[in-house]
């Protein structure tokens, strides 16, 4: 029976060496021993969900090409921790206990077949156990399982292989050729040391170890079929290839007798190498260190500057979308390190967040070494390198869209939502960000800029027209754009959430004022198009609308405070009606969005403008002027027509049974005609 609860998992008080598991959920077991009457924890075993279980197979069967990276991350991630403790001693010195000396060391046992990778490092306790190498069970994962689902219905290839890297598994990559993994670890600090297992098959155990010191030791159970990882010549490939950069000496440890300790690798920070001396490779490997992503980087930024200020900076574009991208904190994926000496992850004071897809590292020369997390908010000097880092950012994708721009399409297709979400918040900038953003558009086969449009308008057009919507194909079938492509006027379409909010706050572009196409004030009456006419001219115009003002009058009369007017239109060629927002209020699909999020209970009445020139309303303005303003056919016609422009704009139908009612007496009477 379970004697207690822990965060909604049941805890199970059993004897030594007997365990009774639930098999749906996650569980919790904890096994307990006595040692001259006194009751001690010995051993607690953790099961992942079904979920993480396929997410370990996927990881563990689906990079088979690149097994030896497995090495690169557990390098990496020690490497980190010694980063860690460097910083954590700059203020508490005892934490190191005169080991100051960071290495990583790695060492081979043949007849056991395993490898183990060992730090001096920062080491983890027993809640970092679970929280660190149980984080692959957090929420994350089932937004990876979500997004390897998608990719398998759009049959992608290389599918997980993309998609692990976009999730950063590290750790975990070590199942690709272990049967078992062991984590000894000691907390600098602390006195008890952890022992943490796991096969990979969805369990893990944690339980009390010992370890003379702080740090960590990763223990590889290798499987048959790869024990070419425990020959030594086959390592040094893989650490010089992948880990040369490493700025701690990786140290393949001898026998003691004949063959002595080797230093595999440099082990100087590969951005404080001249430009000259570092490879392309290296450049590539240092980004998967430090972003523990598999893709290759899209653009490498790297440079040092000297004078007032004093830091270099190595920054990343990925050339795939981080799972983490759309997170509500928004972090920053840049680290700090102040001469060489690392300070924090996920420094937000570096770049806005709105180029939080950025990942690397800045090295400062000017900062103090025992900087705070909390002093970095408000030091002057990091406010000036962030300045100077974002116009350098800026610079580098303006050369690449120029350069580049069917590359650069792809950049804006990954990142161009986040982007955009500083012309809403960073007014400094926004110049900048409206220069390097891109859209599509109903004149435009790929994307366009904003100073492509402007060279594009017709004479007479004052304003950079846009419809916003969620699906680009969907939107520019629009009706209210009928009248813009009649008349060559081209239309962005703009399909990001965060567009409803940006291009109502942005201002002008080069004293062109952001005009929706879906509201009642977009007048193209002085726009010179195509669609003038052989003896067209305004008393035509003017003769019917008058035509069609009792049908109005009807239509008002009907519908009543369901619309906010109705009205004829100067933007519908094809259609008969569409709903329009008035000058001044909310945009129809960010009414809609509002809607969907509960930020919004009551829709504001839309106007109904309708077509003059279309067939349909001729007859039924021929009909309301004939008859008395009691007929029933025309307070029919207007429903339906009210519902069909709502549902032309993907909302529901207000009343099905009434809409059906009087589709089939109008279907009736056109029959009985």
């Amino acid at each position: 029976m379970p004697i207690s609860t822990d965060g909604g998992k049941s805890l199970f008080e059993l004897p030594s060496g007997t365990c009774a598991l639930r098999s749906i959920g996650p569980y919790q077991c904890r096994i307990f021993e006595k040692t001259n009457g006194v009751r001690h924890m010995t051993k607690e075993t953790f099961s992942f969900q079904a979920e993480v279980s396929k997410l370990l197979d996927i990881v563990a069967h689906s990079l088979y090409s690149h097994k030896e990276i497995f090495l690169r991350e557990l390098i990496s991630n020690a490497s980190d921790a010694c980063d860690k403790l460097r910083y954590e001693a700059l203020t508490t010195p005892a934490l190191i206990d005169g080991d100051g000396e960071f290495q990583i060391t790695l060492a081979v046992d043949k007849k056991a077949k395993t490898i183990a990778i060992s730090d001096n490092g920062i080491g983890m306790t027993r809640d970092d156990l679970v929280a660190t190498l149980g984080t692959i069970a957090s929420s994350g994962t089932q937004a990876f399982m979500d997004a390897l689902g998608a990719a398998k219905k759009d049959k992608k290839e290389k599918s997980e292989v993309d998609l692990i890297g976009q999730f950063g598994v590290g750790f975990y990559s070590a199942f690709m050729v272990a049967d078992n993994i062991e984590v000894t670890t000691r907390r600098a600090g602390e006195d008890k040391a952890w022992l943490w297992i796991s096969d990979g098959r969805g369990e893990f155990s944690i339980e009390e170890a010992d370890r003379s010191s702080h740090g960590t030791d990763v223990v590889v159970h290798l499987k048959k079929a790869d024990k070419e990882y425990l020959e030594p010549e086959r390592i040094r490939t893989i650490v010089k290839t992948y880990s040369d950069h490493v700025g701690l000496p990786v140290v393949l440890q001898g026998d003691g007798k004949d063959i002595a300790d080797e230093t595999l690798n440099t082990a100087s920070a590969v951005w404080t190498r001249a430009k000259k001396d570092i490879s392309e490779d290296d450049y590539k490997e240092f980004y998967h260190h430090v972003s523990h992503m598999f893709d290759d980087p899209w653009l490498t930024i790297h440079n040092r500057v000297e004078g007032v200020q004093a830091y270099t900076n190595l920054l990343y574009v990925p050339s795939s979308r981080p799972f983490d991208l759309f997170q509500p904190e928004r972090k920053s994926q840049l680290k700090l390190y102040v001469k060489r000496v690392y300070i924090t992850d996920n420094c937000d004071e570096l770049l806005p967040s709105y180029f939080r897809f950025l990942r690397g590292i800045v090295d400062s020369e000017d900062l103090p070494l025992n900087i705070s997390r909390e002093m970095l908010q408000h030091n002057p000097a990091l406010a000036k390198i962030k300045k100077a880092l974002t116009k350098r950012v800026f610079n580098e994708l303006k050369k690449k869209a120029e350069k580049a721009p069917e590359e650069y399409a792809t950049f804006w297709d990954n990142f161009g939502a986040v982007v955009k979400e500083g012309i809403y918040e960073d007014f400094e900038n926004r110049d900048n960000l409206l220069g390097i953003a891109r859209f599509r558009s109903t004149t435009s086969d790929g994307l366009t800029s904003l100073a492509e449009y402007v060279e594009r308008m017709k004479d007479g057009q004052d304003a950079i027209y846009y419809i916003t919507g969620e699906d680009a194909e969907q939107v520019a079938q629009s009706p209210q754009l009928e009248g813009f492509k009649a008349k060559g006027v081209e239309v962005l379409l703009l399909t990001d959430p965060v567009d409803e909010f940006w291009v109502s706050s942005a201002g002008p572009y080069e004293e062109k004022p952001f005009k929706s196409a879906t509201r009642g004030g977009a007048d193209l009456t002085n726009v010179a198009g195509d669609d003038k006419k052989d003896g067209d001219d305004n008393d035509d115009k003017k003769d019917t609308t008058e035509d069609v003002a009792p049908l109005i009058a009807a239509f008002k009369v009907a519908l009543g405070e369901k619309v906010k007017d109705v009205r004829t239109s100067e933007r519908l060629t094809d259609s008969a009606v569409c709903l329009v927002a008035d000058e001044g209020d909310m945009d129809i699909h960010l009414e809609r969005m509002l809607k969907q999020h509960k930020q919004l209970s009551e829709a504001t009445p839309r106007v109904l403008e309708i077509n003059p020139d279309h067939a349909l309303i001729g007859k039924l303005a021929k009909r309301a002027a004939d008859g008395d303003g009691k007929d029933t056919i025309i307070e029919d016609a207007a429903y339906l027509l009210l519902d069909q422009a709502r549902i032309v704009e993907g909302e529901p139908v207000a009343d099905p049974l009434a809409f059906s009612r009087r589709m089939a007496s109008v279907m009736e009477k056109g029959l009985a005609g």
